[in-house]
């Protein structure tokens, strides 16, 4: 699955894009600025997104990669 497929897929999962999920990170302490904190790791993000959405560990990298700026997607 293409990273677009895996942001598609969440969407109609939870409701919720790129912005949201940045937005979200921030309120939970994972990123600062925008900017994902050295002391957050994947295994934060993944924990996080299987709780509060349900996610597989698949689409919750996603967010990860998202988060860490190694696919900087912003298509909403």
């Amino acid at each position: 699955m293409s990273f677009q497929g895996y942001l598609t897929t969440i969407r109609s999962k939870t409701g919720k894009g790129p912005a949201e999920f940045r937005k979200l990170a921030e309120e939970k302490g994972f990123t600062q600025n925008g900017e994902l904190k050295a002391s957050t790791k994947a295994g934060d993000i993944v924990k996080w997104l299987k709780d509060d959405f349900e996610l597989g560990h698949g689409h919750s990298m996603a967010i990860f990669a998202l988060l860490k700026g190694i696919k900087n997607e912003d298509s909403e």
